[in-house]
């Protein structure tokens, strides 16, 4: 996301990019393809709320930078409530066709691993970076990387399930059409249903980290095992709240916990189950989800699995131009910089290809004010955050400088964040004019 996103940036301003890309000679554990912009995690972009919420208003700023990233989103969406999710193959390939097809733009099929010494070069290598490459980043930053570990969800064929049991409903009937306000798939559990599952998640064999691997899990991403083990009840207030449904099969029972599933490709055949990260053995997965009601016949496009992610001590080892200090001619962009999610990544990418420009052409930006969702991102990870406990962050409106006059508390949120967005788009439109 990042680099695809960097490169459009740049070569739309008159650079020659070359675009390097080590897939698909050089495979990751997640990737099945050698497209740019393949998501693996997700097909989701979150909240596109540009008033309310700081990720649907960072979707705001990469609209009005004319990013690839949001733009083919947005052509290749699919109806998912108040969501932003897309029909992952088409988009990525969308964004591969577009930037081969873009005349200042050429892509190099190898893998990189070694820093350049010569040129400028921005390195956003995601949370996939090889290991040859992560080797020399830590040789140079003088540090070990610092890690956690990500979890991907698994991903079931549409006609396996029971809809007998099951039905479609977006939360709180969320949407403006009928279709998004049944985007979601929902299969229901009772409170025997639900204790039978958590009993079934907790014994299940998991996959188990190699001697030494001690980091943490990102808390965006958690495995749902992980939410389990923090309590039986953690699930039933997370992903697997009941709230805002009622199953249309018996209307007079609410559900003690409800599975929700989303619509991962435009034609519908197949769903993802949102919030199920995991780290079980395939085997397990496959009996412990199909203990889920309207899934007990599921049959799976793709199971989830768990993976290492490297990330930078940003705030030490980044200038505020997103430079790594001791080499300046290499740039840093998208997660592995220590944002977290495809949006963030993405606008880091922009970001990052927009500043890389100006100092190539000798033109003199003005610092991305910390008002706008971009500006807060790069604001965080190149200083504003503590260095001895960095860890990978979503926007979120806590990075943003408050707005002065404004009362605090649950009843002036909604102000608030109206404030925050409105100060925003004002600020970055301000910027993108220089």
């Amino acid at each position: 996301m990042a680099g695809s996103e960097a490169a459009w940036q740049a070569a739309n301003q008159g650079i020659k990019v070359v675009i390097h890309e080590m897939r698909p000679k050089v495979e990751t554990f997640a990737h099945r393809t050698g497209n740019l912009a393949e998501m693996v995690c997700s097909n989701s972009f979150r909240s596109d709320d540009s008033e309310q919420n700081a990720v649907g208003l960072l979707h705001w700023e990469m609209r009005a930078a004319d990013g690839i990233i949001m733009s083919t989103a947005d052509a290749h969406k699919l109806p998912a409530g108040g969501a932003l999710a897309v029909d992952r193959d088409p988009f990525a390939e969308a964004v591969t066709a577009k930037l081969i097809a873009h005349p200042n733009i050429s892509v190099s099929y190898e893998e990189i691993d070694t820093l350049p010494e010569d040129g400028n070069w921005i390195i956003a290598t995601g949370p996939l970076t090889s290991g040859k490459l992560a080797d020399a980043i830590a040789a140079e930053t003088g540090a070990e990387a610092l890690a956690f570990f990500d979890a991907i969800a698994p991903i079931v064929y549409a006609e396996s399930v029971d809809m007998s049991v099951a039905w479609m409903q977006s939360r709180y009937d969320k949407g403006e059409t009928e279709e998004e306000r049944t985007a979601y798939l929902n299969c229901p559990m009772s409170k025997d249903d639900y204790e039978g599952f958590i009993d079934a998640l907790l014994a299940a064999d998991k996959t188990e980290f190699k001697e030494g691997e001690t980091a943490g899990y990102f808390d965006g991403c958690l495995p749902i095992e992980v939410m389990a083990e923090r309590g039986r009840e953690t699930l039933r207030f997370g992903p697997m709240k009941p709230v805002g449904l009622t199953n249309p099969h018996q209307p007079d029972v609410k559900p003690y916990a409800v599975v929700q599933l989303r619509r991962d490709n435009a034609l519908g055949t197949l769903y993802n189950i949102v919030g199920f990260q995991t780290k079980m053995k395939y085997g397990a997965q496959t009996d412990v989800f199909k203990r889920i009601p309207g899934l007990t016949d599921a049959s799976f496009a793709r199971l989830g699995g768990i993976h290492r992610n490297t990330f930078l001590n940003s705030p030490t080892l980044l200038d505020d131009q997103m430079r790594l200090k001791s080499r300046p001619n290499i740039r840093f962009a998208g997660q592995i910089t220590g944002v977290e999610g495809y949006v963030e990544s993405a606008a880091m990418g922009l970001l990052a290809g927009r500043l890389a420009v100006a100092e190539m052409t000798g033109a003199t930006l003005p610092p991305v004010p910390d008002t706008t969702a971009t500006g807060a991102l790069v604001s965080h990870i190149t200083g504003g955050a503590a260095a001895k406990t960095f860890q990978p962050m979503n926007v979120n409106f806590g990075l943003f400088p408050p707005v002065e006059g404004l009362k605090g508390g649950r009843r002036g949120r909604k102000d608030r964040y109206k404030a925050y967005t409105d100060r925003a788009k004002i600020d970055w439109q301000a910027w993108l004019a220089n």
